[in-house]
Formats: structure tokens, sequence, C-alpha cells
């Protein structure tokens, strides 16, 4: 494809580009085409240009956004153009005696932007400190931790359809928010590339520490009535504990949700296994998959070069292994839990394997 002709203010387009370094489980994957937006407009450009450039070509190459790299399993090389979103910014939109509106860009690390909340008494993502990933990756599963979810906090947002490079806003109703779901998961996979995000957060603290881990941590310390920033070092702390640093070990947190499943098949768990972990939710309980997968023999688990945490079932971690053996082993995983309990286990990160 000839690169030299492209669209006024388009990203530098590359080609056959390692990916490597921008997935936090460190899969050794290429993409065909490659290039880096740290604009809304230079999304639209680069996506006017694309479509374009495949028409005239006579070619038909998927588009793949990629943020930070952390909910993402690439077990093939990617054949179309992959879509670096680095658009960054914070501004205060609105505020008024209770809430505080602050819209983000999507290429802003999560985390450091919870730090930045807490900096200027933004409270409400106090619970969500230490998660990997990007802005504009949040919504799209719908985080959540320790009791609190990205939709508790969620405005709207702002991303352009691909097809068709218009921009488009999404309210809370539009993104269907479910438990690691959202209609970006569903309907609308593969649509829309997301720009920017807005969250209604609280002028006073309103604090959910009830979360058995941050229990224990505040009874250790003696602490009845932590504050914002101790519920904040208590979730990296927490987190720390539990989770690896994707830079020491790669992984990509959690690799299976927690199950939900009936109350009659939860009686029937209990009566298997009397120390199951659960706590009940609407239409049912939902299981800790990691205990589950703990029970089952498989925390420490290596398998050539790759395995499972040592410190935590739920992470699958990489040591120089490929995306296909990770996936080999995650597939073991869920034969053997549902084998055992019944219960079938659902991959979280994205799986990129066509």
């Amino acid at each position: 494809m000839d690169f030299s002709s492209t669209v006024e203010a388009t990203p530098l387009m590359q080609t056959d580009v390692d990916l490597t370094p921008y997935n936090t489980l460190a899969v050794t994957a290429r993409a065909a085409y490659f290039c880096e937006v740290d604009s809304e407009q230079g999304l639209v450009n680069v996506l006017k240009w694309w479509k374009e450039q495949q028409k005239q070509l006579g070619m038909d190459l998927p588009i793949m956004p990629l943020g930070g790299g952390s909910n993402i399993v690439l077990a093939k090389d990617f054949p179309g153009l992959v879509i670096h979103v680095s658009i960054t910014g914070r501004d205060l939109v609105e505020e008024d005696d209770h809430w505080l509106w602050v819209k983000v860009g999507a290429g802003e690390n999560w985390h450091q932007w919870v730090e930045y909340c807490m900096g200027f008494h933004y409270w409400g993502l106090e619970n969500l400190a230490l998660i990997p990933g990007t802005v504009g990756a949040a919504p799209i599963q719908n985080i959540g931790a320790y009791g609190v979810e990205l939709c508790n906090y969620f405005a709207e947002l702002r991303a352009v359809e691909i097809n068709s490079g218009v921009a488009v806003t999404f309210d809370s109703d539009a993104c269907k928010f479910g438990y690691r779901d959202s209609v970006f998961k569903q309907q609308m996979r593969d649509k829309y590339i997301i720009t920017s995000v807005t969250f209604k957060l609280r002028q006073e603290p309103s604090l959910c520490y009830d979360y058995p881990a941050l229990q224990s941590h505040f009874r250790d310390l003696g602490i009845d009535s932590p504050t914002p920033h101790q519920v904040f070092d208590a979730v990296c702390q927490v987190r720390a504990s539990k989770l690896p640093d994707p830079a020491d070990i790669p992984n990509v947190g959690s690799f299976f949700k927690n199950p939900v499943v009936s109350d009659e098949q939860h009686k029937q768990l209990k009566r298997q296994c009397d120390a199951l972990v659960s706590y009940p939710v609407a239409g049912g309980h939902k299981l800790a998959a990691g205990w589950l997968i703990d029970q089952a023999g498989w925390k420490g688990y290596r398998e050539d070069e790759v395995g499972v945490h040592d410190q935590q079932a739920l992470v699958l971690i990489n040591r120089k292994g490929s995306g296909e053996q990770i996936l080999s082993l995650a597939q073991k995983i869920q034969s053997d839990v549902q084998e055992r309990y019944g219960v079938e286990l659902e991959i979280e990160p994205r799986v990129y394997s066509s």
C-alpha cells in the first residue's frame, strides 16, 4: 500500500509493526499497518484516508483500536490497521454543589487519572485505583473493583464510528453497562473508537469499603472510618499484594469473569463445597472464579512459557510464550472447572485469534 499521499493532518502510518510493547501480556504479534492518533480529528482523518485507500485498492482489511493493551490476547498477527489511541487531556466542564463533570482523553493512563482525582478531591474512583489500561478502554468492559464500577460515576463518552467517521455521544443508557460488559462488547463491537469519557464525580466523598479485603486491611490498621486517601492507599496495597505488575510479570489482570449461577445451582455447589466463596446478586449468586480455579489445583501451575500466578489463580502469566499457548492453558482451566463444578468460566479480555 502506498503511504506517500496522506490526508493533511493524518498521523504517520507505519507497516509491519511489532505489537509486543503495546500489550501487557507481552505477546509477540505484528500489525500489518499501524498509526498513533492524539486527537479526535486525527482519528477522523485516519479513518477517512484508510477507507479511501481500501476502496482504491479493492481491499477490505479490519481496524483494531488499541489503548494500553491491558485487556487483549493477541493469538495471531493482525492483517489490518492498528490505531493506537493517545488522546490526552483532563477538563473540568461543569460543577454544582454536589457534583463535578470532568472530560478525559481516551489515551490517558487510568491509574494516573485516579491519582489526579485524589489530588484535586474529585471523589468516587478511589476503589478503581491501580487498574491497568487507559481511560478509553474502561467503559468498554465497565471496569470494577472492590464494590465500585465505572458506570457508577459515568456521565457520557464520545466515540467515532469507524465506517462513517462521524463522532457520536453515548450517555449511560446508550452504553448498556453490565457486569464487565457494555454495548461496545456486544451490538457495537468493532463499530466505534472512543475518544473521550466524561465522569460525574462527587464534591463530598461517599466511601465504599465493605469489601472483605478492605475491611481486613483497615481492621489490621485499627481504622474505623477511613478517608478517601486511605481507601485509595488500601486498594493499591491490596491489589499489589494479589496481582502482579504487568511491567514485571506480563499479564492482563483477571483472565476470567466471576460467573453468576442460579440459586438452585448455588445450593448444589454449597453442598459439594461448603467453603464456596460467593455472594448474592440479582438473578442468583456470583462465584469467585479465582477460588474455583485455586480449588481445582491450578494456582502456580506452569506449562512451557505460560502459567497461573502463584498468588492469584485468576491471573494467567506469560514468560515469553505465545498467545496460542495462553489460550490453550485457559481452555484447559475452563474444561477442568466445568467438569468439577458444572460452572462455565468466561474469558474476560478481548481475544484476537483470526
